[in-house]
């Protein structure tokens, strides 16, 4: 028998990275994330205007992806000046996600064993 505790923390674990699945649904998103990856490799950060111009949206519909970025927690953003320019921080975003498919492989480990 499956313990409900297992279900219940892999609930509770879809729950909190449910923001990263909506944010990393997005085609667009993707490539916003893409975008800032290199330029984290570069070790840059890119603003607004930046990533304007590598996606060819305007800069409403790129602050609105942004917007979902930094509250799935995947980027923050970093003020300069009049200026806010945006990094990948998902490294802790991540870690959640293994951890829900751990919990998940957990699952079905265990119904396996019960077959």
């Amino acid at each position: 028998m499956i313990d409900k505790a297992e279900f219940e923390k892999a609930t509770s674990l879809f729950e909190d990275c449910s923001p990263v699945f909506i944010a990393l649904g997005d085609p667009i998103r993707q490539k916003l994330i893409l975008d800032l990856a290199e330029a984290t490799i570069n070790e840059k950060s890119l603003s607004v205007a930046d990533l304007t111009r590598l996606t060819h949206l305007s800069r409403p519909a790129v602050s609105h992806h942004l917007k979902i970025l930094k509250t799935s927690g995947i980027i923050e953003p970093l003020k300069i000046g009049t200026q806010i320019f945006y990094r990948l921080h998902i490294l802790d975003r991540a870690k959640e996600v293994k951890d829900l498919i751990a919990q998940i492989e957990k699952i079905l480990s265990a119904i396996k064993v019960c077959e």
